[in-house]
């Protein structure tokens, strides 16, 4: 018997709008309130992630700078020196990814930043170690779940969950600085 064409697809953008209505009853928004103060706070703000999850980073990092945040990318060559008065905001959905870990301890306990933490696991120790955490509930890489493991496979829950949750929260923080598309395409990049 042949399989219908499409039908994984369709059964995944149904999963992802059954994660979309999860994550809209399910985020905390003293936590969504406590990191866009962060972020205001912030004299300069850097952003990590690793694999997918730091593609989730860059983009989140490119839409602060639309906005008019000085915000820099770890790892980038062109990345400055994190100090007392930034915050470094990482992305992990296990917590407990070993570059993300390392280097948030670092800026946190070494250099006095300020912490914030993307993830799903309260329990991780990025979440344990940050100042602000946003939990974001959705399958983790290391779940099995025969009905979900292969149509998203590993992290994939974590890093769309992601992705989507920064975007609204870029709508949000667009709407408090009272900023339209224009004021963002006046940072946009040009040399494209």
């Amino acid at each position: 018997m042949q399989q219908l064409v499409g039908a994984n697809l369709l059964k995944f953008l149904d999963i992802m709008a059954d994660q979309i209505e999860n994550l809209k009853r399910t985020v905390d928004m003293r936590q969504v309130e406590e990191f866009m103060n962060v972020i205001e706070r912030a004299r300069k703000i850097f952003i990590m992630g690793a694999g997918r999850s730091g593609f989730v980073a860059r983009a989140f990092a490119m839409r602060l700078m639309h906005l008019g945040y000085d915000v820099y990318v770890v790892g980038e060559t062109v990345t400055p020196r994190i100090g007392k008065e930034d915050l470094l905001i990482s992305i992990s959905g296990s917590g407990e990814t070993t570059s993300v870990v390392n280097i948030s301890r670092k800026a946190k306990d070494e250099i006095g930043s300020m912490l914030a933490a993307i993830t799903q696991n309260e329990n991780s120790t990025l979440a344990k170690m940050s100042d602000v955490i946003v939990l974001l509930n959705g399958k983790s890489k290391y779940q099995r779940d025969e009905n979900l493991s292969n149509i998203a496979p590993l992290g994939t829950m974590f890093e769309l969950t992601a992705l989507i949750f920064l975007d609204g929260l870029i709508a949000e923080l667009m709407s408090i600085k009272r900023l339209t598309e224009k004021d963002l395409e006046k940072r946009h990049a040009v040399l494209e």
